[in-house]
């Protein structure tokens, strides 16, 4: 089984327009938050991992431990055939399930990074019952969902030391 099908342009319009209906999304470089999710919620303030100021070892760390500790989450909240939306804002989404393999790019990267960069990145369960959400201009990561929430606080990532808000 294939890892990172790309959505067809028909699932693609009706993912982002539930995105826009359901998180009241309304992209912004500089009005925060940029979406609301139900609760619960909890958003994890990520910014010094995105303005440079670690060395590319820690960073390349951090990273790691965020893409193998999202893996294993993803893993407690979906079955074994279960695919979920992997989404890049403007950009092609993506069905992903975490039990396959997550091939990277060239620049060691998945196809959607775990870790916004430059873009919103959105995890997000078929039916919105759970959600990663992250936001490249605040410098956070928005998890939504009980179950997904509690599998994150089980094995938390280094990365989710500092939380901004929680609902």
């Amino acid at each position: 089984m294939n890892n990172w099908i790309e959505l067809t342009q028909s699932e693609e319009d009706k993912v982002w327009k539930q995105v826009h209906t359901k998180f009241l999304f309304k992209p912004s470089i500089s009005a925060f938050p940029s979406f609301y999710v139900p609760n619960p919620f909890s958003t994890y303030d990520i910014s010094r991992y995105l303005n440079g100021s670690l060395d590319l070892e820690e960073l390349d760390f951090n990273y790691k431990d965020l893409e193998e500790k999202a893996i294993s989450a993803f893993q407690k909240v979906t079955n074994n055939g279960e695919y979920f939306y992997s989404l890049d804002w403007q950009h092609p989404g993506y069905w992903v399930n975490p039990f396959l393999e997550f091939p990277k790019d060239e620049f060691n990267e998945w196809i959607i990074p775990i870790v916004p960069d430059g873009d919103y990145n959105f995890f997000i369960q078929e039916d919105f019952q759970w959600g990663f959400l992250g936001h490249p201009w605040e410098g956070s990561i928005t998890i939504f969902g009980k179950e997904l929430i509690e599998a994150f606080e089980k094995d938390r990532p280094e990365m989710f030391n500092t939380i901004l808000r929680k609902g």
